[in-house]
């Protein structure tokens, strides 16, 4: 058992909202988490899966709502039947105005994206993200990577060459090969990538189709187009470029993309702007996978050996670094977004992070020990664009020193990637 950081931010939500929605990816550990909240806080436990119950829910979700009376209840794999959702508005309206904690939801789609499932439960509701395992959570370090870069203050350890250990390649690559998900930490290198198979086969494929009013022949179009995703790790996502090179509609390439999204296979990241509005629509996402290790078995990657040499190492690990820091902010005192930076001449920054007061963080990902004062021009560009809204700019390197760099009036750090967890 891993602890979860997210869980007493859970409780607490719990105790403020009468319906708590925690949705994530297939075998990140909602179902575990939410049978230890229920036993320790007295809630009836009901899963989906369970053919009984998801043909009462869809038969008469009404019926099956209201049967549960005045009981708290976890519904697992609510996904499955979100017609439960006007029954659920229906309960969650008769109860007084100190009722907390009567429902949580867990689903491993985000059915609740959409403005009009979300307007079912004004109010009434929180949403979570539990993701697969965060590299803090493996190793026990309690530090959480956005509150750390938001404060900013990196002066206690600055400039010694003992503040981290170094990272060891070939151990950065392992953790790139076996990512997050928990049933896969334990594993030998052959169980691991049967058990990707069997994710891939078995639950990927399945829940596609469950959401996804699927025409013609689209089996073969989704076992195409997944593990070419997985190839574009940390690189911009063109859907007619997609759409060209497997020789399908952009516009199908879209919508498999869109529902691969909601099922937390993959994640588009938008461009930061400086206008709000202008961010989703933006043309050109970034594309990460949800879990690195997933994607490498997609790209046929068994060894550190393989994923070191490959031209897809640097994608793969940015994408890794974007999905803890996603992972984190999850449970961040500091609410936070994250956007990648592409301006028109082609200057880029991995990442953006903005806080809650509208500044951001230009975020760069390097897999080298050095550093160069080069390597910091994309974030001078960012820094320009955003004025001062730009708070400061760090790069990640596999080095093991907090190091200071300016570059005219403008304050940069080289952070050390050991400061995830205990490498």
């Amino acid at each position: 058992m891993f602890p979860r950081y997210l869980e007493t931010l859970l409780e607490e939500l719990l105790d403020e909202f009468r319906v708590l929605y925690v949705t994530g990816p297939r075998q990140s550990g909602k179902t575990t988490l939410a049978r230890q909240i229920a036993i320790r806080r007295g809630m009836d436990y009901l899963t989906l899966d369970d053919p009984a119950i998801l043909a009462s829910a869809l038969n008469d979700p009404h019926g099956l709502i209201r049967s549960l009376a005045t009981r708290k209840v976890v519904l697992d794999e609510f996904q499955y039947a979100p017609g439960l959702i006007p029954a659920i508005k229906e309960a969650s309206d008769n109860l007084g105005s100190d009722e907390r904690g009567k429902f949580l939801l867990t689903g491993s789609a985000d059915i609740f994206r959409s403005a009009r499932a979300q307007e079912a439960l004004p109010g009434h509701m929180a949403r979570l993200e539990l993701l697969p395992l965060s590299v803090s959570e493996m190793s026990g370090q309690p530090r959480n990577l956005v509150d750390f870069l938001s404060a900013g203050d990196y002066s206690v350890n600055a400039g010694r060459a003992d503040a981290f250990a170094p990272v060891n390649r070939e151990r950065l690559a392992a953790l790139v090969m076996t990512g997050g998900y928990p049933e896969v930490q334990d594993k030998s290198p052959r169980a691991k990538q049967i058990w990707f198979k069997s994710y891939i086969e078995g639950r990927l494929y399945k829940d596609f189709e469950s959401l996804y009013a699927a025409r013609g022949d689209y089996h073969s179009k989704i076992q195409a187009l997944v593990p070419y995703l997985a190839g574009l790790c940390g690189n911009l996502l063109k859907y007619a470029s997609v759409g060209n090179d497997l020789g399908l509609d952009d516009r199908v390439v879209k919508a498999y993309i869109e529902i691969l999204d909601l099922m937390f296979i993959v994640r588009r990241v938008p461009s930061w702007m400086k206008n709000r509005s202008k961010r989703e629509a933006s043309q050109m996402p970034k594309l990460h996978f949800v879990d690195t290790g997933l994607a490498c078995y997609l790209l046929g990657l068994r060894t550190e050996e393989l994923l070191l040499a490959s031209q897809y190492y640097g994608g793969l690990l940015e994408s890794l670094m974007f999905m803890e820091l996603s992972k984190h902010a999850a449970w961040a005192q500091e609410q936070t977004d994250l956007y990648h930076f592409r301006d028109n001449r082609k200057n880029e920054v991995d990442m953006v992070l903005e806080k809650s007061n509208g500044r951001i963080i230009g975020i760069e990902i390097k897999a080298s020990a050095s550093v160069k004062v080069q390597d910091f021009n994309g974030m001078l560009k960012l820094a320009e664009y955003a004025g001062e809204r730009f708070e400061q700019g760090v790069l990640f390197y596999s080095g093991n020193a907090i190091l200071p760099f300016k570059i005219g009036d403008t304050h940069f750090h080289a952070l050390p990637i050991g400061l995830i967890g205990t490498l």
